[in-house]
């Protein structure tokens, strides 16, 4: 990809809509663009962080490996959106992995680059941090979700996130979430098992909260999202 398709790619992100016309020509110089295919690992738990990653298109799973052995998913990152953007710290290698969910395009943009824009930008470095916060808040928010809400909440709760995060409005009040993610790794996400995130969604469907097609998995049609709002706080 030229220079010129990276500014305009880039251009049109909302989080790089702060950076000035030099800092967007500087990031789009120095950035790497690749494409990573499905399931594709693009680093790994204790590798030395080099790079700040910006999607251009597609989905990225962040994790790591609890002491047990188990596969614990921290959050998943979508277009537009960065990750490994904590790297202010002293730490230099990877506590987390990143794995792609589907086929992506990805901007890898240099730390000293990263830095040096945050630091001259303060809007953008503004932006940065809420990004960090957010991350910390939704993994406490996941913890206390395990402690007070039983299984069928918590899925609840994450499908209702998931609609007003990443949703497509439909109609009056119908939203389209196309998250990529298999049972198993909703699973991870809300802290329960495959099998019970199968019977869940398959009761949510009876119910006619949700609606989804046996070919389309990854898609979920809410059919109300106010009415899955009050079920989930019912609950």
């Amino acid at each position: 990809m030229n220079l010129s398709a990276r500014i305009l790619i880039m251009r049109n992100i909302p989080l790089l809509k702060s950076l000035t016309e030099e800092q967007l020509l500087l990031l789009a110089e120095a950035a790497e663009y690749r494409k990573y295919p499905k399931n594709k690992l693009i680093y790994d738990l204790g590798c030395k962080v080099t790079h700040v990653c910006l999607i251009e298109k597609g989905s990225v799973k962040l994790g790591m490996l609890a002491s047990c052995g188990k596969t614990l998913t921290k959050d998943i990152v979508y277009d537009g959106e960065i990750f490994s953007e904590n790297v202010f710290g002293s730490q230099a290698i990877s506590r987390e992995f990143a794995e792609t969910m589907m086929e992506t395009r990805v901007f890898e943009i240099p730390v000293d680059t990263f830095r040096h824009i945050v630091v001259g930008n303060p809007m953008f470095a503004s932006k940065v941090m809420d990004i960090i916060v957010a991350r910390l808040q939704n993994l406490e928010e996941r913890l206390q979700n395990f402690v007070f809400r039983k299984a069928k909440e918590r899925i609840v709760h994450f499908i209702y996130r998931s609609g007003l995060r990443r949703g497509i409005k439909i109609g009056f009040n119908e939203c389209l979430i196309d998250h990529g993610m298999s049972h198993r790794e909703i699973a991870f996400l809300t802290d329960t098992s495959r099998q019970t995130v199968a019977r869940i969604m398959s009761e949510l469907k009876r119910e006619n909260y949700i609606h989804y097609g046996s070919q389309k998995g990854s898609k979920i049609l809410i059919r109300d999202m106010e009415l899955l709002r009050d079920y989930r706080l019912a609950g």
